[in-house]
């Protein structure tokens, strides 16, 4: 069994050169970054009992980050001290993602390989990140059991993804793929979002402990993303335990 879908790594080989520009076609990513970090950076303080303000509070952390494009949440992770992993099916995003981490002078660990290919090889972390991959992956809920395969018990894994609602479809098909252009047409799939009470059902039969989720949303007035506890609609974040 394989979470890869070959259509879906093809879009994404195809857009390679451009993870690192903030203008390309990933400044939807890089907009939304500081958010996304902020509530990772939180969970796993909260989780792991880390003090944030430290210079490196994930020291001694391993930390994977599966589907990690050109490395835009590995190379912060890693700043912060995480051993970190990341893992892409594209070879063409890797490729990126390493030319930029030794650009940087970060010790992260690239590979072009798949989330099943890990656990294959016996691989295991304190914390696994999924963000913006379960949308693309061929069967989410199989996906969401590899990664807990990935993760130690006592971990964390943290999931990012879009709901499967009419105002995603307007604010990520609509607005970012045909009006704003951000992204090319065929990006997303909305019959693949999924709801975030589907996500969670997910996580508890993978046998994981569903500890928080979150909204992020975008004001096109101020440009800038935040985070919500009440608005799911578009954009979400979920962490989830796996039992000790």
């Amino acid at each position: 069994m394989t979470s890869i879908d070959p259509g879906e790594i093809a879009k994404f080989e195809a857009m390679a050169a451009e993870w690192w520009d903030p203008a390309g076609k990933f400044r939807p990513l890089h907009m939304m970054n500081p958010v996304r970090l902020d509530y990772i950076t939180t969970q796993i303080a909260a989780e792991f009992g880390r003090d944030r303000r430290s210079l490196r509070p994930f020291e001694g952390l391993r930390l994977l980050d599966i589907g990690c494009g050109g490395g835009l949440v590995a190379e912060p992770m890693a700043r912060l001290g995480a051993d970190v992993t990341g893992a892409d099916a594209a070879e063409g995003n890797i490729a990126m993602a390493r030319l930029h981490a030794e650009q940087q002078d970060l010790p992260i660990d690239y590979r072009a390989t798949t989330a099943e290919a890990l656990v294959a090889g016996g691989e295991v972390f304190d914390i696994v990140l999924a963000l913006e991959i379960v949308e693309h992956v061929a069967d989410p809920a199989t996906f969401i059991a590899t990664c807990r395969d990935l993760v130690r018990p006592g971990g964390l894994i943290v999931v990012s993804t879009l709901n499967r609602t009419a105002k995603s479809f307007g604010a990520a098909i609509i607005g970012a793929e045909w009006i704003m252009r951000w992204l090319p047409r065929g990006t997303h799939e909305w019959s693949r979002f999924i709801t975030p009470d589907k996500l969670a059902g997910m996580a508890e039969s993978a046998g994981l402990h569903p500890v928080d989720r979150r909204g992020m949303v975008f004001n096109p007035i101020g440009f800038a993303w935040k985070l919500s506890d009440r608005d799911l609609s578009v954009n979400y974040l979920l962490s989830a335990r796996r039992p000790a």
